[in-house]
């Protein structure tokens, strides 16, 4: 039913937007291409990040703006905020941001609202900031389709394990749907281990060969992000366990979709990441231009409300050795 009322108010925002270019003539919408909207993330190298940045590259088209991509080069906090400070010095139109800190992002994205730098979150909160709308998977969801499809290949027994980012929110709710569909669910199945991934095949891999040693029983594991699911893999294939341990992943780098279509890993979980950097850039366009006012009387920002909505669920999609060869290439 969330979800449901979720993309209502999106077709809802999407026809606002479409009146909008009509009552402005027939044709689209045009910002300026001297307005730079700016995607910053974390671990900016990384294969994820590629389908958000050309969402919203292919937005800004639509819209003649200019985009660029920027972000800190480890999983390091200090060094996004960095970043981030550096970019609103630089005064952008807005800024389309994951966080890789619920909580150490709150200080900056304030600062930059206040600047007048209007700020869309996406991927990864930072939910107690000022920001004016958050774009990304319903998380906890998504540890819950985890959990029940290694419940599904197994019988519904067996002992799990768990490579998750203690410390970032959207792992964290990966996290707990899944160890709560377990715990809740399915009385025969147990999480034995849970690991920290860093954000790093290498040390995924190390985890996971760790937690085999632990436990030879493991029957599956749920790495909640790609590399890890890359990592854990290696390693699964390194101890000669891929007959006996099935692996549930997280996204779609070319890594990850290599062992599914392998078998190594048996299902990985493809986010709507596209979704993410085209409808930011879209919600920052708009905050920019002013052309968002759901007051019939009045102005949204003296009145104090948001005119955006606070969360978008832009989905998630099982990715099998069956569906595997429409995600390649990507």
């Amino acid at each position: 039913m969330k979800k449901l009322l979720v993309l209502v108010m999106v077709f809802a925002l999407t026809l606002s937007f479409v009146g909008m270019a009509a009552a402005q003539g027939d044709s689209p919408l045009q910002g300026s291409m001297e307005d730079e909207y700016v995607m910053v993330t974390f671990v900016s190298g990384i294969e994820y990040w590629k389908p958000a940045y050309r969402g919203m590259e292919e937005a800004a088209a639509n819209l003649g703006v200019s985009t660029r991509y920027t972000g800190a080069t480890d999983y390091d906090i200090n060094q996004q905020v960095t970043v981030l400070e550096q970019v609103i010095s630089q005064q952008p139109a807005g800024i389309l941001l994951t966080c890789i800190n619920p909580d150490a992002l709150v200080g900056p994205i304030n600062r930059a609202m206040e600047a007048g730098i209007p700020v869309v979150t996406f991927d990864a909160d930072s939910p107690n900031s000022n920001r004016y709308s958050f774009l990304a998977t319903s998380n906890y969801e998504a540890g819950v389709k985890a959990a029940n499809y290694l419940a599904d290949l197994n019988d519904e027994e067996g002992n799990l394990g768990l490579i998750t980012i203690p410390g970032q929110l959207n792992h964290e709710e990966r996290a707990r749907g899944f160890q709560e569909t377990i715990a809740n669910d399915y009385p025969n199945m147990e999480v034995v281990s849970v690991q920290d991934g860093q954000s790093d095949q290498a040390a995924s891999a190390r985890a996971m060969g760790s937690m085999i040693q632990a436990n030879p029983d493991l029957v599956g594991v749920f790495t909640t992000e790609a590399s890890t699911g890359v990592g854990a893999a290696t390693a699964v294939e390194e101890a000669n366990m891929v007959d006996n341990i099935d692996i549930v992943s997280f996204d779609t780098d070319p890594g990850t979709l290599d062992f599914v279509e392998s078998g190594v890993i048996d299902a990985t979980l493809a986010q709507g990441t596209w979704n993410m950097g085209y409808w930011g850039q879209m919600f920052l366009f708009h905050l920019k231009e002013g052309l968002l006012n759901p007051i019939e009387n009045g102005n949204w920002q003296e009145a104090g409300i948001n005119p955006l909505p606070d969360y978008v669920d832009t989905g998630v999609n099982l990715v099998t050795q069956d569906n595997v060869e429409f995600y390649m290439g990507e």
